[in-house]
């Protein structure tokens, strides 16, 4: 890949992706219920990776199968969470994080909600290019790492969905209501569903990197993502709407339980 084809493919994944988040904005708009957003963008970034996977076709074996396990591995995450997430914004009207957004924009928020899903289109990018440049690597035959990103996938998918399946469980127990889910997985972490989404994100520089110079570029994927859920749009908002309705429940969880990455919680404080 030249230098001029690698700034291609951003161009492209940029593209796809503005346009993905433009359908996003419409589904807003023809809805009112911003928890689509989130569908339609998880669609958008798992399409980018299938297209990059199966397009264009090559006749060498081992390149053709990192493809199929790159479509494999972008089109099992985007069925699960986006899935996931359409389950979810069915039974909601609004997410409270773009709500509290929304609100404070008034009369001008349809202008700046459009705004708002191009830039998480640009800081997308990463995540796209990473899966394009997993399926483009030249690199042949497939290697342990390659295998080793199916494991770490997996993994990461599994624990995604047994957080998620913990958490409705408990928040379907109306002697749950209004306390904080700290049961099995979200004893360890306060986010463990976006610990192990951030995980899936390690498994494209897996395939990624090889004797081509490009792949290095995928690390940049798992970067982005930890940025965003740690400091941005993940556990900065929903932890502030948690306290709000929590209360000291929540502050007292906060204390106890590692934000992120897993670990043993902390002893209560006497």
């Amino acid at each position: 890949m030249t230098t001029t084809a690698f700034l291609t493919t951003v161009l492209c994944v940029a593209v796809a992706l503005a346009v993905g988040m433009t359908v996003a904005w419409l589904a807003w708009r023809n809805t009112r219920n911003s928890g689509w957003v989130d569908t339609v963008w998880t669609f958008s970034v798992g399409l980018v990776g299938v297209v990059a996977a199966i397009v264009p076709p090559t006749g060498d074996a081992a390149l053709f199968e990192r493809r199929l396990i790159v479509a494999l591995l972008a089109g099992a995450w985007a069925l699960r969470l986006g899935m996931h997430i359409a389950r979810r914004t069915r039974g909601i009207t609004d997410d409270p994080r773009y709500a509290r957004l929304l609100e404070g924009w008034g009369a001008d928020a349809s202008r700046q909600m459009f705004l708002l899903l191009q830039k998480q289109a640009l800081v997308s990018i990463p995540l796209g290019l990473a899966m394009v440049l997993a399926a483009a690597n030249p690199d042949a035959p497939l290697r342990m790492q390659d295998w080793l990103a199916l494991i770490v996938m997996a993994t990461a998918i599994v624990g995604e969905a047994t957080a998620d399946r913990q958490l409705r469980r408990f928040a379907s127990d109306p002697g749950n209501a209004g306390k904080v889910c700290d049961v099995g997985l979200w004893r360890w972490s306060r986010h463990p569903n976006y610990f192990f989404e951030w995980l899936g994100w390690l498994a494209y520089p897996l395939l990624a990197i090889g004797i081509w110079p490009w792949g290095w570029f995928a690390l940049l994927a798992p970067v982005c993502m930890y940025w965003l859920l740690a400091y941005v749009s993940g556990i900065p908002p929903l932890e502030q709407h948690m306290v709000a309705t929590r209360g000291d429940a929540y502050r007292a969880y906060q204390s106890q339980t590692s934000a992120f990455f897993p670990l043993p919680p902390r002893q209560k404080q006497e």
